[in-house]
Parts: structure tokens; sequence; C-alpha cells
């Protein structure tokens, strides 16, 4: 086993863990805290964590439940498993029992155990999510990247998908399908979701359908890819980006009957690993679940606002000529820089990490390389989250303007300062290459 060296201690390492970083996510919000901390302007687009305050009622819920303090089921407490089948039904149409939900400290843990009990190789598309292909390695699985392009909005394709498969028809994968995306903020027409399913049936695929930013598909009308392909679609979904309750860390999945089997045996791992989800948590979350009337507004007037943000940042950009798909959903942004490649050699930033670093140093705006989504290296794509405003005030100002009509540019202008300076930075240095 490798050792390394630390504080004259050796410290032996995983040949699985050597070599992976902290998520990139995360690192990126220390890092802009620890220079906001030193006095210096920093504009968060890097952690994609919801702007919006968690819903008035399900606070409320949180602190009439604080006493709640017994160890719950490895699986969900019953009455939020029941909710959360409601919920599917009534936002989806997706039919499932209590039975088929399982609760965990957030969906990223569940992906991670669901890795760790099923033998088979990963299958996602690049750009993902910057924390899919480090579980498959740390739980020693075997990634294959499934290339995308930019013409196409960065979205996976059935046919390239159905020619990795073909080789070897009958070895078991999974694969991860995220949308709305991140790190793209496009999403998928029913057409393109069909054509995936019967590619994962005719290879009996397990898929994730990683759906945690489905609430926030900009026009309300997300469609689960389980529609199609009902027996082997895994629903991944949570708090933490509908609902802006990231740090509360609840996360559900929902399986259909056929893989029950898969269930239980996350349900074993689980409870020899963290036994169960926060008990106050799970009992406050039964009223995010809930249907309530507060719970609708303050998931259209999210909308509504990320709507006008998103479209409002990748039209400036795109002035630029920085190019990217317009966002459907979420709060991202996957800008490419191309057009600037001469000038940005010229000032030798040769790779997406250079360029966000120059960005980070010259301009205060801290965003992601393309690199930590699975691009290459030298390609100049780069993550934006939208998410540096004050989400409590601007969703209050959303809400006082009765109607869903589309919200105006001078609505962000006035009300998202940070996010249009942000711009401005960009826009102004481009210039001056």
């Amino acid at each position: 086993m490798p050792r390394v060296r630390k504080s004259n201690h050796f410290v032996n390492l995983n040949l699985n863990v050597r070599g992976l970083n902290q998520s990139a996510t995360l690192l990126i919000n220390e890092r802009s805290n620890q220079l906001i901390q030193k006095g210096q302007t920093v504009y968060k687009l890097g952690l994609g964590q919801s702007p919006f305050p968690v819903p008035k009622n399900v606070q409320e819920a949180l602190r009439q439940n604080a006493h709640q303090k017994d160890y719950l089921p490895v699986r969900g407490l019953m009455p939020l498993r029941e909710a959360i089948a409601e919920f599917n039904y009534r936002h989806e149409g997706t039919k499932c029992s209590a039975e088929d939900i399982m609760i965990g400290p957030g969906s990223k843990e569940l992906i991670f155990i669901l890795q760790l009990v099923y033998y088979g190789e990963l299958i996602i598309p690049t750009p993902s999510w910057v924390s899919y292909s480090p579980q498959a390695r740390i739980a020693g699985r075997h990634v294959t990247w499934v290339p995308t392009s930019e013409d196409n909005d960065w979205r996976l394709s059935p046919e390239k998908l159905d020619l990795i498969c073909r080789n070897d028809p009958n070895k078991p994968r999974v694969v991860i399908l995220n949308y709305p995306s991140n790190p793209t903020g496009s999403t998928y027409p029913k057409t393109r979701l069909k054509k995936l399913a019967e590619v994962a049936r005719k290879y009996n695929l397990i898929l994730i359908s990683d759906e945690i930013y489905g609430l926030l598909d900009h026009s309300g009308e997300h469609v689960s890819i389980s529609r199609f392909y009902p027996e082997g679609t895994i629903i991944s979904s949570g708090l933490s980006k509908w609902a802006g309750a990231g740090g509360w860390r609840l996360g559900t999945f929902t399986f259909p009957k056929e893989l029950r089997w898969l269930q239980d045996a996350m349900a074993i791992v689980a409870s020899e690993t963290y036994t169960s989800t926060s008990a106050p948590i799970q009992y406050a979350a039964i009223s995010a679940f809930q249907e309530n009337p507060e719970i609708d507004q303050y998931l259209i007037h999210s909308r509504r606002v990320l709507k006008a943000l998103g479209q409002y940042m990748a039209t400036r950009l795109k002035a630029q000529n920085v190019t990217m798909p317009m966002p459907k959903g979420g709060f991202y942004l996957f800008t490419n820089f191309e057009h600037y490649r001469e000038k940005l050699a010229s000032k030798g930033i040769l790779t997406s990490f250079e360029l966000c670093e120059a960005l980070l140093k010259d301009t205060g705006v801290a965003i992601l390389p393309g690199i930590d989504f699975g691009r290459q290296t030298e390609e100049l794509t780069c993550r934006m989250a939208y998410v540096d405003f004050d989400g409590e005030m601007v969703l209050q100002k959303a809400m006082d303007e009765n109607g869903s009509e589309p919200l105006s540019e001078d609505f962000i202008r006035q009300n998202c300062p940070k996010m249009v300076q942000a711009i401005d930075n960009i826009e102004g240095w481009l210039n001056n290459l």
C-alpha cells in the first residue's frame, strides 16, 4: 500500500483515494471565503448553492421538531416516505409507494452507496457534476466518459450510449443522467428521453436519473425519464436545490419495485455507515413535501428569478462571443471562451484552470474550470453558478410582482447587483485582453 509522508509521519492511503483532491465545488467556496476574510471582493459563482431561503413553513417545522432525538429507520421515517411518494405523483405523475423510497444524508451519499453495493461500470456524459467520477474511483469502479458537444447542448446521445454498450451487451452498467444539468443548465426534451430509455432497456442498464434540479426547470415542465423506463430508473432528488436546504443534508432515492433488491443492499450499507438521517431534519422535511400553496408559490417565483437571471447572464456573455447553451433549468452556465484563445495564449493562459485563476485574480469572479467536470485540460470551458445574490430579498420582491410574467432586465439590475457587477468585470477583462 502506498505511503505519503506528512508532518514527519507516514500516512497509508488506499490506491483508490491517492491523488484525489477535495471536491472542486467545496474547495472554491472555501477559497472564496478565505479571500473575503482577507478583505478582497469576490463574486461567488463557484459553489452551486441555492441562494433562496428554506421555505418558512419548513423552517418552523424544524423548530418544532428540534427535540426529536431517536434513531430513525435506516430507510427513512415512514410519514416522510409517504409524503415523498405523494409528492412524486403530484409533480411528476410517478406512481410509487412509501416502500419504494429511501432517505439518506444527501443524494450524494445515496449515489455513492449504490456504487459500493452494485458492481457495475459507471457511464457518465462529459461534462458532468464533479463528484460522480471521484465517487466511482473511491468505490473501485470503472468510469466511461461519453463525449458530448456544445452543438447539442452537451447532452448525452442515445447513439453514443448504444455504441458503448453493444460490444459487451451483458456487462452490468450504471448510467447517471443529470438534468436540468449541473454544469450546463440544459435539459432533455421528451423525444431524447424516450430514445435514451430504449437504449437503457435494450441493455438492461440501471439508470440513476439525478433530478435534484427537476423542480427548478425554468418552464416548470420537467419530465422524468422514469416515465419511459420505469423498471430500471432510480430517481435521485432531495431538498438541497429546490428548497434551498443544502446544509440540511437530506436526499431521496425512488426505486422501481424491480430494483427493490438493490434498495435492500443499500440499506445494509447505510445501517453500517451513517445509521440514519438526522431525526429533526426528517420530521421537518415532511412539511416540504406535503401539498401546500406556499411551497407552490415559492417554486413558481424561484423559477421566475432563475430564468430571468440566467437569460440576462447568458445574453450578455454571448454578446462578448462567449458561447454556451441557454439555461433551461437550475442556476448554471457552461461557458466556452474559445473565441479568445489566441489573446489568452499571448498572456500564457492555455487551459481552463489557468483561465479561472486569471479571472479570480484580475476580476474577483470565482468560477470553476471545465476540467473539473471531465472536459479536456486545454478546452477553455468554465462553469458559472449564478447564485451570488440575496435570495430571500429577491424572492420576496418577485412575489410582490403579482402574476407569472417574466421578470425584466431592470428587475435583475436593481436586485442582483453582484451578478451584474461580475458580468461587468468579465466583460471589461475580455475587452482588455
